[in-house]
């Protein structure tokens, strides 16, 4: 990590806490030199408190913890960007977020995790696990099922029905990629090295 300037804000910098998920900006808050060693050092997000004077690691008292996935200090090395795995709500008040995100954007990937962790922990009244253990061809049928359902729907006009089939269509196809061993990440990875030659040829 390049070297962190403390200066400019008497020893403290502004660090932006996302999830690594969806990307929501969780909470904002502040570190001192301690602080971010100590976060380095542990994997947990730990600030300096204003209030308290002293390090406070979130979760410390609520269980709540922000484990780190990644550090990034911004292009003037005087803040941070911290993008976490939280262990529950974030904010006091008992939200997910201290802004009060409600918004479905980014929902997706949790929604992968959830499919990820039904599977891998085997749970048996589970039908997304259900679905999973048949094999690669179940899963293979289901997509082509939601996707002529789909098709059917988009050709009328009740778009309720057809938003649900989309959603469908989609949560059967996270299985897949599952059952392929490919992420939701990869696809976009994909998408993006599409994207990039366009975008250069557009100038």
């Amino acid at each position: 990590m390049n070297q962190i300037n403390f200066s400019k804000g008497n020893g403290l910098v502004p660090v932006v806490i996302q999830d690594n998920t969806t990307l929501h900006v969780l909470m904002v808050g502040f570190m001192n030199e301690e602080a971010l060693a100590k976060t380095l050092n542990e994997g947990k997000v730990t600030f300096f408190s204003r209030n308290k004077n002293r390090l406070w690691t979130k979760g410390e008292t609520s269980g709540n913890y922000l484990n780190v996935v990644e550090i990034k200090p911004d292009c003037d090395n005087d803040s941070l960007l911290v993008k976490v795995n939280p262990e529950g709500p974030v904010c006091h008040t008992g939200t997910n977020s201290c802004f009060n995100e409600t918004i479905s954007k980014g929902f997706i990937y949790k929604l992968e995790q959830v499919i990820n962790q039904r599977i891998e922990d085997n749970v048996p009244d589970s039908y997304t696990n259900k679905i999973f253990r048949q094999g690669i061809n179940k899963a293979a049928q289901k997509v082509g099922e939601e996707t002529v359902e789909l098709i059917i729907e988009a050709k009328d006009d009740n778009i309720d029905l057809f938003k649900n089939e989309a959603a469908d269509l989609l949560y059967h196809l996270l299985i897949l990629l599952k059952a392929k061993g490919v992420s939701l990440t990869d696809i976009e990875e994909c998408l993006l090295r599409r994207h990039l030659p366009l975008a250069s040829a557009n100038g």
